[in-house]
């Protein structure tokens, strides 16, 4: 995975995290929002698969954000991406 790449599912994985648990929400509850198995919230939040345009909208909805801000970039240390 090129370094790119690996940043920008980090990126991901950061955001959804960080609402959720700005929610106060576990991957379980999250996962009964969207419709999905609580697997599929760990995937997305690990960066091994990506949501599709629908289900960030879902994501965003019960995350009470916009599927901008989830794909928004954050501040990453480089070096730690690196690994």
């Amino acid at each position: 995975m090129s370094g790119r790449s690996k940043k920008e599912a980090i990126n991901h994985m950061v955001a959804i995290y960080k609402y959720r648990i700005v929610q106060n929400m576990t991957q379980a509850q999250l996962a009964l929002l969207v419709g999905v198995k609580p697997n599929a919230i760990a995937q997305y939040e690990s960066g091994a698969r990506k949501p599709n345009i629908c289900m960030l909208k879902k994501l965003a909805r019960a995350l009470n954000t916009t599927a901008d801000a989830l794909l928004e970039p954050i501040n990453i240390d480089d070096n730690a991406v690196q690994a």
